[in-house]
Parts: structure tokens; C-alpha cells; sequence
């Protein structure tokens, strides 16, 4: 019977080896899509669904989105001791997901994170992290400067809430906990929605385009809580980084320039509202 998938003559025995390989690389990809799902609920897809349901809650109320206000570092008892301990609590599980993409794409040689960008590549200069962290500094620049112009203007025509960067109160540990939050977000979605996607979804074979197109989206939706400024916003960025890592591959210059972004605006936001109230402080 030659057509039965045996390991009989010569060419049976290779139609049996090619439905094999095909059955296992089908097997491959349906795991890598489970697992891609899994990660995602887990992390930023998930955020981005709830941000979904809570941009519709927020346009169906009777106040305009100009009216309302998105608050991103909140105290977590009026117990300063138990605050810091709430915060550093959630810093840590915080970067749960994170842990879990570096387990599922750690490599046993090195470069050990190579797959998501970090490592320094065999032969490379250890200067080249700072030439990294340069290129870091230039993209915060590029996206910060623009990004606020946008936030300004989305809140002028209403689409947009204000957004509070912290409402911390004033302990000897609001600033390094807000820089260890603005950390927790680079690491967060830089490894998650840009390195870990890229991987993933590469071997998959999706296209670079696609790619790219897919993150900045991921990347819009799960802001969408702030209003639809924030999403263009971030879909633009998302742009900019998941370009910057096609070109490069490397994830340092996205952290350093996500971490800078956000170490600015958490703990730049009090003086923002004392210089300019107007602009940025919460409606009363």
C-alpha cells in the first residue's frame, strides 16, 4: 500500500519524515499562539481591553472627557509605612510578565536576552551601551516634545481627560518610588509589546510591517484610558519605537527613552501645576 504514511520504502519513508516536520511546525505555531495569548492576558492585552470598556464608560458619562481626570500613582494607605510597602509590592509583581517573557526567551549561550534585544553582542564594545542609552535620550526628545503638544491639544478640542502622573503625597520616598514606577512601565512595555511581540510574532511569520503596525496599536489601546489624544499619541510612538527596533534590534535605547519620559513626567508634574495651572492641573 503506497500511499499509507509508513516508514516503508525510500519515498514512503520521506513523505512520512515531510508530514512529521509539517505536524510539528503546526503543533509549534499553535503553542506559540497560545502562549503569545497567554502573555498578553496577562499583561497588556489585557489592559488594553479594559482600557476599551473604560473609554466607552468614560464618553457615556455626562461630564465631557475635558472634565475628567486619569490618575496613574495613587497613594495606597493613608499609612505612609504601609504606602511604600503597598508600592514596592506592586513594583515587583509589577514586573511579573516581564519575568515570564525572559524565562520563555532566554537563550542558554550568550547573549542570554539576545532575543529581546539586550546583551551585549559577541565582539561589541561595551561602549556600545553607551551609544545605546544616546540613542535612548534623542527618542525621549523626539517623542516627548511633539507627545505633550498633542496631550495640550487633545484636552483643548475634548478628547482628551487630564491626566495626573501622581498623586503621591510627599514622603522622603515619593521620588525614587516614582522613578521605580516609571521603570516598571519602560521594562514593561519595551520587553512585552515590542521585543517579546517582535519575536513571537517574526516566528510566526508575520511581516515587519504588520509588526510594527500590530504593537503601536497594542500599544494605543491600552492608553485609550486617557482619552483618544492618548491613543493617537501612543500609536504614533508605538510607530517610532517599533521602527527604531526593526532598525536596531535592540531594546536599551526604547527603555532609556520610555524611562526618561516617564521619570519627567511623574516627577516633573508637580511643578507643571505650580507654573502652569491651567494647563495641566486636575479640573476642580
Amino acid at each position: 500500500m503506497p500511499d499509507m504514511a509508513t516508514p516503508g520504502s525510500h519515498p514512503d519513508r520521506a513523505r512520512y519524515a515531510g508530514r512529521v516536520i509539517h505536524s510539528s511546525a503546526t503543533s509549534s505555531k499553535a503553542r506559540l499562539r497560545w502562549e503569545l495569548a497567554i502573555v498578553l492576558a496577562l499583561s497588556y492585552g489585557a489592559a488594553g481591553l479594559t482600557a476599551i470598556v473604560r473609554i466607552i464608560e468614560r464618553v457615556t458619562r455626562d461630564t465631557s472627557l475635558a472634565e475628567q481626570t486619569a490618575t496613574l500613582n495613587s497613594s495606597l494607605s493613608a499609612r505612609p509605612v504601609f504606602d511604600l510597602v503597598f508600592q514596592l509590592l506592586g513594583f515587583a509583581f509589577g514586573l511579573a510578565p516581564v519575568a515570564l517573557v525572559v524565562f520563555l526567551l532566554w537563550q542558554s549561550r550568550p547573549p542570554h536576552l539576545g532575543r529581546l534585544g539586550l546583551g551585549r553582542p559577541a565582539g561589541s564594545s561595551r561602549l556600545r551601551w553607551i551609544g545605546e542609552a544616546g540613542w535612548g535620550l534623542v527618542l525621549a526628545a523626539a517623542i516627548g516634545i511633539p507627545g505633550l503638544g498633542l496631550y495640550l491639544g487633545s484636552k483643548a478640542i475634548g478628547i482628551n481627560v487630564t491626566v495626573v502622573p501622581t498623586a503621591l503625597d510627599e514622603h522622603w520616598w515619593t521620588v525614587p518610588i516614582l522613578v521605580l514606577s516609571a521603570l516598571r512601565a519602560a521594562l514593561g512595555e519595551e520587553l512585552i509589546v515590542v521585543a517579546y511581540l517582535f519575536e513571537r510574532l517574526r516566528r510566526l511569520g508575520v511581516g515587519p510591517v504588520a509588526i510594527v503596525v500590530s504593537s503601536a496599536l497594542l500599544r494605543g489601546s491600552y492608553h485609550l484610558y486617557q482619552g483618544f489624544g492618548g491613543f493617537i499619541g501612543n500609536v504614533a510612538m508605538g510607530l517610532v519605537f517599533g521602527w527604531a527596533y526593526h532598525r536596531w534590534g535592540r531594546s536599551l535605547p526604547l527603555i532609556v527613552a520610555h524611562w526618561v519620559l516617564d521619570i519627567v513626567s511623574f516627577v516633573g508634574y508637580a511643578l507643571a501645576v505650580m507654573w502652569w495651572p491651567a494647563l495641566f492641573a486636575a479640573p476642580a
